[in-house]
C-alpha cells in the first residue's frame, strides 16, 4: 500500500516500507504517447511499485497488485508489464508517477490529491484478529468491555490507535513500529500475529489486506473481524483505486472500463489473498 491519506499512509504503507536511505531502483521504459497525447505507453504497462511490500507488490511478482497488473495489461492490449521500483516512503509518487517513469500505481487510497484516482476496485477496513476459541470470541468493536484488561497490538500512529486511546486500551497496548524495512525484516503484521500466537498480545489490529494474508499463512484458527461497528473516532474503511497522473484522462477512462467489466475477476483475485472485501453497505463479499 502507498502513502496516501495521512492516517492511512501511516498505517498501510509504512507497515512494509523500506528504509529512508534506499537509492532509487528504476527500470522505467521510455514513455510513449497514448491516444489522447498522454504520457502512457500503448504497448507496455509501466507500473510504479514497492519492491518488497507483500501482499501488495514484490519483485518476485507474487503480490496481488502484481497479478492485477498482468490482468490489466492483457485486457488493454499491452504486450508486457515493466516496473519502476521505489520504496513506499515520502516521495514515492514524485519519484515514480510524477517523474513519468511509469503510468500507474496499482493500489492507492481514494481521495489523495497526489494522484488522480480511478473508480475504486475494492473496499476494505482495519480488522481485529484474535484466537477463535479464546476469551475474546464475539468481540466486534474496540469499545467492548472484554478488551479492558487485554494487551492489544497496534501499529504506531494508525487510525485504530485513536479509538483504542478513547477506550483506554493504549495503557497496556503493545505498539509496533511504523517504519520497517521489509527487505531485511518481516512485516509488522506477520510479527503481530506471531506474538499473538505466542501469548505476547491477546489481539492485533491490522489493515485488512495484510491481516488476511498473514493470518492465512499462520496456520492458526483466527477470527478476523472488520472494524465496521466503531462509534466515532477515526475512519476504518477505505476505497482502494488505481492511481494515474491528473493529465491522463483517457487512461483513467480505460482503467475505469476495465474495472467495471472485470470486477468479478478482481474480487476473485483479492479473495485468493484473503483480502476482507466490503461492499458499500459494509457487507462482507465472499465470492
Amino acid at each position: 500500500m502507498r502513502r496516501t491519506l495521512p492516517d492511512l499512509l501511516c498505517s498501510i504503507a509504512a507497515l512494509a516500507c523500506a528504509a529512508m536511505l534506499v537509492p532509487l531502483e528504476a527500470q522505467g521504459q521510455s514513455a510513449g504517447l497514448g491516444a489522447a497525447g498522454e504520457l502512457v505507453d500503448p504497448n507496455i504497462l509501466r507500473v510504479c511499485a514497492d519492491p518488497s511490500n507483500m501482499p501488495f507488490t514484490d519483485k518476485s511478482g507474487e503480490g496481488f497488485e502484481d497479478k492485477l497488473a498482468e490482468m490489466v495489461a492483457n485486457a488493454t492490449g499491452r504486450s508486457s508489464v515493466s516496473y519502476t521500483w521505489f520504496p513506499s516512503i515520502t516521495g514515492f509518487v514524485r519519484n515514480t508517477l510524477g517523474a513519468n517513469r511509469c503510468d500507474i500505481i496499482m493500489g492507492y487510497a481514494q481521495g489523495d490529491e497526489l494522484v488522480q484516482n480511478t473508480n475504486a476496485y475494492y473496499r476494505s477496513s482495519y480488522v481485529m484478529l484474535y484466537k477463535k476459541d479464546g476469551e475474546l470470541a464475539g468481540v466486534e468493536t474496540l469499545a467492548d468491555p472484554k478488551l479492558a484488561d487485554k494487551r492489544i497490538g497496534v501499529v504506531e500512529g494508525t487510525p485504530p490507535s485513536a479509538n483504542m486511546a478513547a477506550a483506554k486500551l493504549m495503557r497496556k497496548a503493545k505498539v509496533y513500529p511504523l517504519m520497517v524495512d521489509t527487505r531485511v525484516a518481516p512485516s509488522m503484521a506477520e510479527v503481530m500475529i506471531r506474538d499473538m500466537l505466542d501469548g505476547v498480545i491477546d489481539a492485533a489490529v491490522v489493515w485488512g489486506p495484510m491481516a488476511g494474508y498473514y493470518a492465512s499463512r499462520s496456520g492458526a484458527d483466527l477470527a478476523m473481524v472488520p472494524l465496521i461497528n466503531e462509534k466515532g473516532g477515526q475512519r476504518m474503511t477505505y476505497r482502494i483505486t488505481m492511481g494515474v497522473r491528473p493529465s491522463d484522462q483517457e487512461w483513467k477512462r480505460t482503467l475505469n472500463t476495465y474495472i467495471r467489466e472485470h470486477q468479478d475477476e478482481i474480487n476473485n483475485l483479492l479473495l485468493e489473498y484473503h483480502v476482507p472485501l466490503l461492499d458499500e453497505r459494509d457487507q462482507v463479499i465472499t465470492q
